[in-house]
């Protein structure tokens, strides 16, 4: 039982490591990776529970990011 304990934590950690190194060196592919196992949650006819996992899980929406201009909105 503990040789099973060591190797989940040991499994999350990293995991986690993996995460923060992504989000790090590449933003654009995390922001992707977020809205790809966000959407199939926030469908309609989902329980409430896994929509709002869904809503946690997803991205913050670009603002301006259409413009395609100086990156300067405040």
């Amino acid at each position: 039982m503990q040789l099973a304990l060591q190797y989940a934590a040991v499994t999350l950690l990293v995991a986690v490591s993996g995460w923060i190194v992504l989000k790090k060196q590449a933003p654009a592919t995390a922001r992707r990776l977020r809205i790809a196992l966000a959407v199939p949650l926030v469908r309609p006819g989902r329980p409430a529970w896994m929509r709002a996992l869904g809503r946690r899980i997803a991205p913050e929406p670009r603002v301006g990011a259409g413009c395609g201009g100086c990156d300067g909105c405040g």
